[in-house]
């Protein structure tokens, strides 16, 4: 029985990007609805009540699902599609696999995204002013860090949490993405990252992110080039 997907969510948003790649990994169809957020829209706030994209919403043969936020939408979709699998195969990569995907959204989004995202795009969707300057020196050094971590990672791994891609790849990939739209992720600094996000930001999962804008917030040069 065929599945009628849309998917509410806003561009530039981590959470929504990680649903976005798994469902383009999967080759799941779907439509989108893009969701200004801040607005805090009321049909959007009927579909969740915290205001917080993602929101998936499923009709098959007339009955419908909604799936709010990222977190339950990607376990919804690898129980109703489990190929490929997009969590591991053995015990411990779906292990790691898990144990990064809340490495990333909550350690890295608190110590990363928290400060630049708010500074350099939540600040302008709000109105709330210029960028604090010692925000952005914080999330950049904190930044490196993680990077370090994502090199040490790859040491002895094909991807984050093992031989094959997972969910843990398409979370510091989705993270990461936007940070590098605003053209603050040092690449050149970080050969093996940068070869891993290569390598990701190569898959057909990845194109629909490339070609990603909001309105007064231009991308980096290299942005959407796949040879940056």
């Amino acid at each position: 029985m065929s599945v009628e997907r849309t998917l509410h969510h806003f561009p530039l948003d981590p959470a929504s990007r990680q649903v976005r790649l798994a469902l383009g990994e999967k080759r799941l169809a779907f439509s989108e609805v893009q969701v200004r957020w801040w607005e805090q829209p009321a049909g959007f706030l009927a579909l969740n009540a915290s205001g917080v994209p993602p929101v998936l919403v499923e009709v098959t043969g007339g009955e419908r699902i909604v799936v709010c936020e990222s977190r339950a939408v990607l376990e919804h979709l690898e129980e109703q599609n489990p190929e490929p699998a997009l969590l591991g195969r053995a015990p411990a990569e779906r292990a790691e696999a898990r144990r990064l995907l809340q490495w990333f959204d909550r350690k890295f989004d608190a110590e990363v995204s928290g400060y630049l995202l708010h500074e350099k795009m939540e600040k302008r969707l709000l109105g709330l002013g210029a960028p604090a300057l010692a925000n952005i020196r914080a999330g950049r050094d904190a930044l490196r860090e993680h990077l370090k971590y994502i090199e040490r990672l790859l040491d002895d791994r094909d991807w984050l949490a093992g031989k094959r891609l997972s969910l843990a790849d398409m979370a510091a990939a989705a993270h990461l993405s936007v940070i590098d739209y605003f053209g603050d992720v040092p690449w050149n600094d970080f050969s093996a990252a940068r070869t891993w996000y290569t390598k990701i930001k190569s898959r057909p999962c990845f194109r629909p992110l490339l070609a990603d804008r909001w309105p007064g917030m231009a991308p980096s040069a290299h942005y959407h080039d796949l040879d940056f």
